[in-house]
């Protein structure tokens, strides 16, 4: 088979990519491991969102996660390395996930001589989905790989998120609170704002009411907030469509900016961060 292209970009499902631009680029996406009790499902291929969340809110169990199968990885890489003389793969913090460790097995397992390169970007969500967006773009332009990867490692520093929980119990009874953990047993009414520091979710501050833990999102933005086309703003939910939709509706009218996207998290990690959930991510 000819290959058509020097490079490819493999992700997934934690980065939260729409499925129609999922289709429009032709991208492989390593699904997560999603488990309720004895049953386990490939997060998105076997599971829709909607289903899990119907399913989430109708357990008294929660539901666990997996890191993706080596199985799947390998697919993936078989597929792309039949097509590309070169596979940069961009995955979630080592701090929260096992995807880079699947991917690095499937690549020693099966592919020792091939040139795949995978990238822990110590991010997670919207930051993650704009990584790969901005990365299949400049393959798909012909940038040389060693300059994409340059990219994508000069972007990981600048990134920035901070979300909403209607409660820690999904982050601690998960294993993913980090240093949020300092919040557990604080009073009912507060609202804690976290954020992801060098791939952990930790504390930033708290707030008394959900209306002003909005209002902190939008200023702590503000602060950071270079340039429309540098920061590459989106706003992140866990069923939480209608307040994402007025966050993005306020950095509309704030900054001018017309296109922000709204990216649904995905059940692998919903079922860490809980329904409700909301953030936002940008590049500083």
């Amino acid at each position: 088979m000819t290959k058509s292209s020097s490079v490819r970009i493999l992700t997934d499902t934690t980065a939260t990519l729409p499925a129609d631009y999922i289709q429009a680029h032709n991208l492989e996406v390593i699904p997560q491991i999603i488990i309720f009790g004895q049953e386990s499902y490939l997060e998105d291929f076997e599971l829709s969102y909607p289903d899990f969340l119907q399913r989430l809110k109708s357990t008294k169990e929660l539901p666990k996660t997996a890191a993706p199968p080596v199985g799947e990885a390998v697919k993936s890489l078989e597929k792309y390395l039949s097509e590309a003389e070169i596979v940069i793969c961009l995955h979630p913090s080592t701090e929260v996930s096992g995807t880079v460790r699947s991917v690095q097995t499937a690549k020693e397992e099966s592919f020792p001589n091939a040139d795949i390169r995978i990238i822990d970007t110590r991010v997670i969500g919207g930051n993650l989905a704009e990584m790969v967006k901005l990365a299949v773009s400049w393959a798909e332009a012909g940038v040389e790989a060693d300059e994409i990867e340059k990219r994508i490692h000069a972007l990981i520093p600048r990134a920035i998120t901070y979300f909403l929980v209607d409660t820690l119990e999904y982050l601690h009874r998960g294993g993913r609170i980090g240093g949020a953990s300092s919040l557990l047993g604080s009073a009912l009414q507060i609202k804690p704002i976290l954020h992801v520091v060098d791939g952990r979710v930790d504390a930033f501050e708290k707030v008394r009411t959900r209306h002003r833990a909005m209002e902190r999102l939008i200023e702590l933005v503000m602060a950071d907030f270079s340039t429309p086309e540098d920061a590459h703003l989106c706003v992140i939910h866990a069923d939480a469509y209608d307040r994402g939709m007025k966050l993005i509706a306020a950095f509309r009218q704030k900054l001018g900016i017309e296109k922000i996207p709204l990216y649904p998290v995905g059940a692998a990690i919903t079922t860490h961060a809980g329904p409700g959930t909301l953030g936002v991510a940008f590049f500083k």
